[in-house]
Order: structure tokens, then sequence, then C-alpha cells
């Protein structure tokens, strides 16, 4: 019992010990620090509305519940160094839980680690370098927008505007460095890049501002970001309006602190410093109207009252104003949920800093914020609303929903052009509105309004202009030593001429600016050079463009840019080729054997279908069988040449010749367009086909050394590397394709269409086989992104619609050999050779006929001589049959009073029976009455 007794004491006092260790003391007073510049325009705003919120939070019992907050203010003096660690050491030794800043970005950096070693959260309402949010500093906490997003809304201006290179001119420090950093890879996703930075010093001079932007102006790209501090933005701005670089043609973005300014101040302190800032776009963090934002706003008046500049002017207040008083509601709701959950405010001391005991820097004073992890982990899991929006962070460490206003700023005001977000981008309205209709009538709305640019103009500015600094544009040119028509260099000059030089020379007369450039030859003249090493050439920067017979690859274009092409020439197969001439029988290749056997059989079953819709009512379908026969085998026949002269009497007769005639015109007009093709057309053959037999067979293939035929051929078609020759000038391929396959030449050549038809042009025993089986053509070659590409392409498309590049070609490319329609004349003009046959058959038919009409006068005279007839063979047949003519009119005549007297005895008959049938009638009719 006693040992019972003994458990329950010593439980009971191990539970009282527990609840009591478990129940906070909330204390009286809080100490927490803040540090900035006083003066600057942020931190002259921020300061009165940190004081404020400090005001309002010990007012409000609901809040801290009786704890009152303490905070004592350093001024940074623009200072983001040592000074900063000093003020920071001095908030330590005062048992303080929080610091509220620091308003730089550096200073951030340097606090970051003294907060990371005593604990102690660091809440910035101003340093946006995106770098802070890294796991090295875990007690920073951004209570504004990282420039992580302002420069994501940045690249999507640029990109909207369809701009691909920009300046970047900045402080060269954590903040300028780290935000220009974030403004590349945003730039890069899309497909946009800086093409040079201007750092400055962070202590900046006029000489020091006037040399920056002097090399500035000497660079091609006329969109200019300007990322840097308040102090320093105007000046730059002033000397660059006095520079000129304020006028057309220019962009200039500025980053938020030139809304800042505009934002704080209620009037710029000169004219000539709002005269430097018109047409430029600036951006400013978009916090979205709420009662508490407009309660705050209404009161800043009053509370600003009797605190103004040096100068005694009134200042407005600015969105970091806001979020410094929406940095200290968040610490008071941390601290209280800190409270809540029994938790109490104690200090230890660092074990890393006893070493430094007794030092006149104190460092051993300086005391390890026990409850630090704690708290740090209320404000990162804060859900609450406060005068900016919502106050929530996502798992890296950044207020949720970040949006920025699009300025322009305008004569002696600004005009919002739009908003951007990381949810819906750019957008005109809101981006509130926008999340919360996503499918509404804010989908039609355009995604910027207009803007003014500088130089007072709303016309789009390019984006950049040709190098000023006096550097030539280097053109590549490959020395071939074939086709010289395209590309040449005339000997003992530097001049070069041809095809793809004039294109060349013609685009850039057409540019809106004048482009000075020199051509720089690649090659040795004996041998082609290799064309993937000359673009190679684009991408060491030894050449600014490439001019030649490039054609554009897919590969390729994974290294350089290529314009509008300017003359089409996919790959083509030559090979010799053999005309095929017309035969004496050409006009029976019409029709197939079975087709003419069939259009015979055809006409003799007509025939004998009208004779039997015929014979009984028509009399010229009548007669003797033989005379039957042949007026049958004469109206098929006839048919064809429409000259039939028997009458078709029934209907059923005229419906099938009507649709026999139809028959017949659709057979002549097929006869006649396919014999005029085979007399007309010249026809060639060759033992190669296209490229399909080519792939088939294994017969040697030529290319143009050099090229990337022998890549293509090979690994796109599967061609063996073994087939392929490589050969250099038209006359090796001429001698090729003559010696064969079977004399160490090839079958054929495989080359593009537009090199290949100079080639044919003085060849004719050559000739394209097959279809042109790639659709490429040739452009010119400049580095990725380059500005160039755009103008260069739009002048080569004006070419083409002017007509400069016909003529161009005209000028190169047109001959008059075989290709021309001279060449051609004994193709078109028809010869003998080609209808012999024809003149044979009817030869042999009119021979025919008079062989058979002297045997029939032989035997009609050998009947008549054996008579008393004492005519001679001669004169017999100059004399008319009129014997046998006037018999076989006797016999019709006979014949036809024959059937005279046969209807006149029928129609007795009929007469007869009609008059007995009345006299019947007449009878029968006296007996009935």
């Amino acid at each position: 019992m006693f040992w019972l007794l003994v458990l329950m004491v010593f439980c009971n006092g191990l539970f009282m010990r527990t609840s009591t260790t478990s129940v906070s003391t909330r204390p009286n007073v809080v100490n927490i620090g803040a540090i900035f510049s006083f003066n600057s325009s942020i931190g002259k705003v921020a300061k009165v509305a940190i004081e404020t919120a400090i005001k309002d939070v010990n007012e409000n019992p609901a809040i801290l519940n009786g704890t009152t907050l303490k905070i004592a203010m350093q001024d940074s003096k623009l200072s983001s160094g040592f000074l900063g660690i000093v003020e920071a050491l001095c908030f330590m030794e005062n048992d303080t839980v929080a610091i509220l800043g620091p308003q730089h970005s550096v200073m951030a950096h340097v606090i970051s680690h003294i907060s990371n070693e005593l604990n102690v959260p660091l809440l910035s309402f101003a340093a946006t370098d995106p770098t802070l949010n890294s796991l090295q500093f875990p007690y920073f906490v951004r209570t504004t927008q990282s420039d992580l997003f302002q420069m994501a809304a940045v690249a999507e201006i640029v990109a909207y505007y369809e701009w691909r290179d920009v300046i970047a001119i900045y402080i060269d420090d954590d903040h300028g460095r780290n935000g220009v950093v974030a403004l590349g890879d945003k730039l890069a996703e899309k497909r946009c890049k800086i093409s040079y930075k201007s750092p400055m010093r962070p202590h900046l001079t006029q000489d020091d501002i006037t040399n920056a932007l002097v090399k500035v102006a000497l660079m091609e790209s006329r969109i200019i970001i300007l990322h840097i501090y308040d102090a320093w933005g105007l000046k730059v701005l002033s000397v660059a309006r006095n520079m000129g670089m304020l006028g057309s043609g220019y962009v200039w973005i500025a980053t938020d602190w030139l809304y800042t300014i505009l934002d704080t101040e209620s009037s710029l302190s000169s004219p000539s410093a709002m005269d430097s800032i018109q047409g430029v776009l600036t951006l400013r963090m978009h916090t979205p109207n709420s009662e508490l934002k407009s309660k705050f706003v209404s009161r800043w008046s009053n509370l600003t009252a009797g605190v103004g500049n040096t100068n005694n002017s009134p200042f407005r207040i600015n969105t970091y104003g806001l979020y410094a008083y929406d940095s200290v509601l968040l610490l008071a709701h941390a601290l209280d949920d800190f409270f809540k959950q029994g938790k109490n405010i104690t200090f230890s001391n660092d074990l890393n800093l006893t070493e430094f005991r007794g030092g006149n820097l104190r460092f051993d004073a300086m005391s390890r914020f026990d409850g630090g992890a704690q708290l740090l982990e209320n404000i990162l899991q804060a859900n609450m609303s406060g005068v900016t929006g919502s106050i929530k962070f996502t798992l890296d460490g950044d207020l949720i929903h970040p949006s920025y206003e699009i300025i322009n700023v305008i004569g002696t005001g600004i005009r919002t052009i739009g908003y951007w977000s990381n949810s819906s981008g750019l957008s005109a309205v809101p981006p509130e509105k926008v999340n919360a209709n996503p499918n509404g009538s804010s989908s039609n709305q355009p995604s910027l309004y207009g803007v003014i640019w500088p130089g007072q103009t709303t016309q789009k500015p390019r984006g950049w202009v040709f190098s000023s600094n006096g550097r030539q544009l280097r053109v590549g040119v490959p020395i071939r030593v074939n086709y010289r028509e395209f590309v040449s260099q005339i000997e003992g000059s530097a001049t070069f001429n041809g095809y793809c030089i004039d294109v060349f020379t013609a685009a850039l007369d057409l540019l809106p600016y004048s482009v000075p450039y020199k051509f720089i030859p690649f090659g040795d003249g004996h041998n082609n050079p290799i064309t993937q090493d000359l673009l190679h050439k684009i991408t060491t920067g030894d050449f600014d463009v490439v001019v030649g017979d490039i054609a554009i690859t897919t590969n390729r274009t994974k290294i350089v840019d290529f314009t509008q092409p300017y003359i089409e020439s996919g790959l083509v197969v030559v090979a010799p080729v053999s005309k095929l001439n017309s035969s004496a029988w050409a006009f029976l290749r019409p029709f197939t054997p079975l087709m003419w056997c069939v259009t015979g059989i055809s006409f003799l079953l007509l025939g004998v279908v009208v004779w039997i819709l015929e014979r009984r009512t028509n009399d010229e379908f009548r007669g003797p069988p033989r005379k039957q026969f042949f007026t049958i085998i004469w109206f098929s026949f006839s048919t064809l040449f429409f000259v039939h002269r028997e009458k078709i009497a029934s209907i059923l007769g005229r419906l099938v010749l009507v649709i026999w005639l139809f028959v017949v015109l659709i057979l002549n007009s097929s006869y006649t367009a396919s014999m005029t093709s085979i007399l007309t057309v010249e026809r060639l053959s060759s033992t190669v086909k296209g490229i399909e037999s080519l792939i088939a067979s294994n017969d040697p293939i030529g290319y143009q050394s050099g090229s990337y035929i022998e890549n293509y051929l090979s690994n796109e078609l599967n061609i063996l590397r073994s087939r392929l020759v490589p050969l250099n000038t038209p006359i090796e391929y001429e001698k090729a394709l003559k010696d064969g396959p079977n004399r160490g030449g090839v079958a054929a050549v495989v080359d593009q269409r537009a090199k290949m038809e100079l080639f044919l042009s003085a060849r004719c025993e050559f000739g394209i086989v097959g279809q042109e089986f790639t659709k490429m053509g040739w452009g010119f070659a400049f580095p990725r992104d380059s500005p160039l590409v755009i103008d260069m392409s739009t002048a080569i498309l004006k070419l083409s619609e002017n007509g400069g590049l016909q003529r161009i070609r005209n000028k190169w490319l047109t001959r008059s050999a075989c290709s021309s329609e001279g060449a051609k004349e004994d193709v078109d003009r028809l010869q003998l050779k080609s209808f012999w046959g024809l003149f044979l058959l009817c030869g042999s038919a009119g021979f025919l006929a008079l062989l058979l009409y002297l045997i029939k006068m032989v035997r009609q005279y050998m009947r008549h001589s054996d008579g008393s007839s004492n005519k001679s063979f001669i004169s017999f047949v100059k004399e008319k049959e009129s014997d046998d003519a006037d018999k076989m009119q006797s016999e019709e005549s006979k014949s036809r009073a024959k059937r005279t007297r046969s209807d006149r005895v029928s129609n007795r008959i009929v007469h007869e029976d009609e008059s007995l049938d009345g006299y019947n009638r007449g009878a029968y009719i006296v007996y009935e009455a």
C-alpha cells in the first residue's frame, strides 16, 4: 500500500508539471525590429504604414489579447552592407522575435545569415531578389512579390509584341544580377534572349551612366529593360533622353521602381523628369480592390499629415506600403497562434558565440530565440486577408496569385494597358475577373490595349536596327567548282555574282534601312565545300549570314534560321533517256487489241439490231440476202463518221441509234486525244523509272559531293553508302552517266532540280525520270533568332510579288538549248514515218478494189465477146453499163407492176366482201320487220 501511494504521488506530480509547462504565459510586450531606408520612396511610405499597423494591432484586443507589440526601427540610409549588419546585431541584444525588412535584397542576403543563426524570422516587404527563396535562407519570408514573377511578366510583354532580343541595364549587385538572370530564363522560355547586358556600379556617377548608354546605343536591339533602383532610375532616363534614346524606334520597359516613384510622388521634381519617361512601359504589383484596402487608403491623407519629404511635399501610398502594413498584421496573427499553441517567448545563449565572450563587440550578449522555428511555421501557414488581398504562401515561400499591372506613361498621366498574372497571362481586365469567369466575355478582350511609344507614335516599334557601330555584315559564300550560274567569284577580285547573289542584294535593297556588308569566300576552289561546315561558321560567329545554294533541311534548321525560300528545288533523279519514236502503226496504239475487237463487234451488233428492228417496215433494209448483208455492214461502220443515209422509221431503232451515236462520239474524241498525244508529245524511255527503282536495284548512284544528299539517301532512304559515288562537276556527271554502271559509271544522278535543269539544258541525251521526291527550297541562313530573318523574308516575298525573282531567274537560269522551244521543233512537226502505215492501208484497199473491178470487167468483156460485138476491151470499159442498168431497171419495173396488181386484187376482194356484208344486213332487217 505504501508503494502504491508513492506511485500515485509521483504520477500526480508528473501530471501537474506537464500541465504547467503546457500553459502559455502571454507577455505584456513583444519586441520586434524594422530595417529600411526612411528617406526612400519605399521607406517613407513603409514607415507610416508600419507605425499605423502597430497601432491598429495594439488597439485591437482580438488579435494579441492584451499583448503589446513594441517596434524598434533602424534607418539603413541606403546602405546595403556593413551598417545593416550592425543594426541587425543591435536588435539581437534586445530579445527581438522578428524583424521587418530589410528593404534591399543585398542587405537581406547578409542579415539572413544572422537570422538563421539566431532563429529570428525576417519578414521583408521590399526585397524582391528571387534567390532569397532558396533553402539557404529558411528564416527569410518575403511578404511581397518576387522578381521572378515580374520578369515573367516582362518576358510575356516582349513575346506578345514579337520581339526577340532585349538589352538589360541593371545595378551589378545581388538584386540586379539575380533579377536579370531570372529575366533571361523567362525570355528563353519564349524563344527570346538578352542580347546585351549593361551592368552599372551600385554607386553611380553621371559618367558611368553616359558610358553605359553609349555602348547600348551601338547595339542592334532597341528593347531596353531597365532594372535599377528608384534613386538612379530617373537619372538614367534623363541621360538617355539627352542622347536621343527616347525617340521613335526605342522601347523602354522599366520594372516596378518607376511606378513606385509615380505612385508615391504627387508631382515629379521637374518637367524635364516627366519628359524623360514619355512612352515608357512600367509595372506595378496588382492588389485587388477590397473593403480593407479602401478604408486604409482613405485614412492615408490623415496618417501623413505633417509627414513629408525633406521639402515637406506630401506623398501618396504605394504598393510596398500596403505590403508593409500586411507584414505587421501577418506577424501579429502568427504570434497569437504561437501563444495559443502554448508556447512562451524564451531566449537562450548561442553556444557558437561563447568563444567571443569578453570582446568589445559583445557577441555573447545575443541570444537565440527558442520559439523561432514555431513562429516561422505559423507565418508560412497563414491564411488570412489583408489590404493587399489574400495572404497565403506557396510551398516555395511565395505569396499566392502574383499579378502585375502594365502601365504606359502618357503626357502628365499614366494609363493601364493591361494585366499579367501567373495563372491567366496577359489580359486587358484584372486577373480576379478572369479567374472568376474564365469563359466569359473577357476572353474576347484584347490581351493589351494600345500603347503610345517613345516618339509619340502608336505604331509598334520593330525592336531593332542594324548595328551602327561600323561593323559590316559578314556574308559567307561557298566557292563551288560547278554551277557557277548560282554563285561565282570574279577572278582577281572580291566581287561575287550569280543568281543567289543577285537575289540577296535585291532583297537588301528593299529593306527600310541600309545594311553594309562584305562577301567572304569559303572553300579552296578545287573541291566543293561541305555545306554543314559552312553553316557551322554561323554558330561560331565567323559569319553573320550564308548566301548560296543552301537547301533548307530539318537538321540545318536546328542550328541556324532560314529566310523564306527564294527558289524551289527538291531532289530529282537524272538518267540516260532515249526518245520513243512513233511507228508506222501508231494509229493502232490509242486502243488496246481488246478495245479494237470490242469496238468492231459492237459496230456489227448494232447493224444487226437495227436490221431486225427495221426490216419489216423499211424497204431500205429489205431485198436479196446479199444486199441486206452489205447494207448491215455499210450502215454499221458508216455511223463512225455519221454518214449513214438509210432512214430509220421505227421508234426503237431511232432510240438505239441515238445512244450508239453518243458512244461513237466519245470513242472518236478519246481516240483523237490519245492519237494527238502520241504523235506530238515527246516520249522518253529509260531503264531507270524513278527513285523507287533505284532503291530496289544495286546500281551505283551519283550525287554532288559536299551536299546533304549523301546523308539523305543513306539515312532516310536506307541506300548503302557503298553505292553512292561523289561527283564534283557537270563534266563528271556526264561521263559517269554515259559510262553507266557496267563501265564504272553510275545508273543515275540524284541532285536538286534547279541544278539539274541547268545540267540538262545542254545535254539532251539525259532527262529527269520519275517525280520530284522531296519538296525543298533554298534560303539565306542567319544565326538563330536573328531579327534580319523576318525582314529579309518579307523582302523576298516582295520580290516574288513584283516579278523581281522571275527577272533574276530569267537572267541566270534560262537557257536556249534542248529545253527551249526551238529544240523541240522536230518533235512538234509530224513526220511521214508516223503515217505511212495509214497510207499503205488506204493504198492497199484501193488497189484491191481496182483488181476486183478489173476481174469483173474481164469477165463481162469475155461474155460480150462471145456475141457479135467487135469492140476492144478498152472501148468496152469506157462504155456505160447501159444493158445491165436497163435490165436491172426492167426487173424493178416488173416487180413494181406485180406489186401494184397484187394490191388492186386485194382491194377488190375487200370491197366485194363489204358489199355482201351490207346486203346480208339489209335482208336481215327486212326479215325482222
